[in-house]
């Protein structure tokens, strides 16, 4: 396309530019879940931290229980969470529960359902071996080791480490401040009655919903009128690490984010992309600004190729891009010279095939809904036969 400024993977690298590194902030356990670690973390303690029982039962020696069935005195009763254990005796047992520390001389457990479950005198039915039902001081973690390394999206399993080794905070990426606004005259708020030549307006959700799926805080604003002065005064009360705007970007009459950023910071270009041609990004007094078409899926589709892998490297993340593979088409496509297009798509649960869902036009939002996956079709590639093996990237 003669008109075309950019590639997409040089439109990314700009858009990748603008968004800032996110700063590293001790953060609580529980706002960690998604965020990404920023530097090892190193086990105080190990786990276990001492010997502790794997059963409820009885701690014994092996060789007091070896000629089973026989019965020993409780001398002792372990709970627990209980600190001041006696050492065992020989020819004695103590009722022990799991997790309960391991006294000192006792090298076995016996699982109480190998037991009359007594309390003055237990009556063992059978032998267990040394070492039976026990966990040893740090089986799973040894203090002073590495336990989670810089760079470790942290899930809930991750944390439930962290908390087991005794972090109460951990030092991570912060969440990236984003702020959303929609910008047209004909744009109505959901809920509100529609009147002739209005439509509800559904880009700011969408962008913002998918900023909070990757880990970001979104705030919305109110959609902005085709106003010049008006958007020039929200644009300078925002307090954000990004500011995402859609509408108003491309070549027609009232494109007010156009019309009030170019020459203020904002370049608006043309990248080669089906839907998303058009597309505008710059710094407003230090505010990195991105700027997307306002028909829905180019602005979904300018948030999945541009702003969503921008936001994640900014947040440390390792692997910033959507996964991705091949699947052979079930019906033949077309696409413009000069332009990748993405294609909206449903690929079968073996992914062996993939049924394109609707058509290439950015206003058709509902098949972008029933996709879970897009097409990608080459700028040099113009058709494409049924049963062709195409590049598909996944959305879920």
């Amino acid at each position: 396309m003669a008109d075309a400024t950019y590639t997409p993977a040089e439109y990314r690298a700009v858009v990748a530019g603008l968004v800032p590194e996110m700063p590293v902030v001790p953060t609580p356990l529980a706002d960690c879940r998604g965020l990404v670690l920023a530097e090892d973390v190193v086990a105080p303690v190990s786990l276990p931290p001492f010997d502790n029982s794997a059963m409820d039962g009885y701690a014994v020696r092996a060789e007091d229980v070896a000629t089973a069935p026989v019965s020993l005195p409780v001398a002792d009763d372990i709970p627990a969470g209980r600190t001041d254990v006696r050492p065992l005796e020989p020819g004695t047992a103590h009722r022990i529960m799991t997790g309960a520390p391991l006294p000192p001389g006792a090298d076995a457990v016996v699982q109480v359902e190998l037991t009359d479950a007594g309390t003055g005198t237990v009556h063992i039915t059978a032998p267990v071996p040394a070492g039976k039902h026990l966990r040893r001081v740090g089986e799973d973690v040894r203090a002073g080791t590495v336990v989670l390394r810089a760079g470790t999206v942290l899930g809930p399993p991750q944390l439930g480490l962290a908390a087991a080794v005794g972090a109460a905070d951990l030092p991570v990426r912060r969440r990236p401040r984003v702020v959303v606004l929609s910008t047209g005259s004909e744009l109505v708020e959901p809920g509100t009655p529609l009147e002739f030549g209005q439509i509800y307006e559904s880009n700011s959700v969408l962008i913002a919903a998918a900023v909070r799926e990757l880990g970001g805080l979104a705030t919305v604003l109110r959609a902005v009128p085709d106003d010049v002065p008006a958007f020039r005064r929200v644009v300078a009360d925002v307090d954000a690490d990004v500011l995402v705007t859609s509408g108003g970007v491309s070549a027609g009459a009232y494109e007010v984010v156009k019309d009030a950023l170019t020459d203020h910071g904002v370049r608006f270009v043309r990248v080669a992309i089906q839907p998303g041609g058009p597309q505008g990004s710059g710094t407003v007094d230090g505010l990195p600004v991105i700027a997307f078409p306002g028909n829905p899926v180019s602005a979904a589709l300018s948030f999945e190729l541009f702003l969503r892998p921008a936001l994640l490297t900014a947040m440390g993340h390792p692997t910033p891009d959507r996964p991705r593979t091949r699947a052979r088409v079930t019906t033949p496509l077309t696409s413009p010279s000069g332009k990748v297009q993405y294609r909206r798509a449903h690929l079968d649960s073996g992914r062996v095939q993939v049924v394109p869902v609707g058509g290439p036009a950015s206003h058709l939002l509902a098949s972008f809904a029933a996709a879970n996956c897009l097409i990608e079709v080459p700028a040099a590639t113009t058709a494409i036969p049924e049963g062709t093996e195409v590049d598909v990237v996944l959305l879920t």
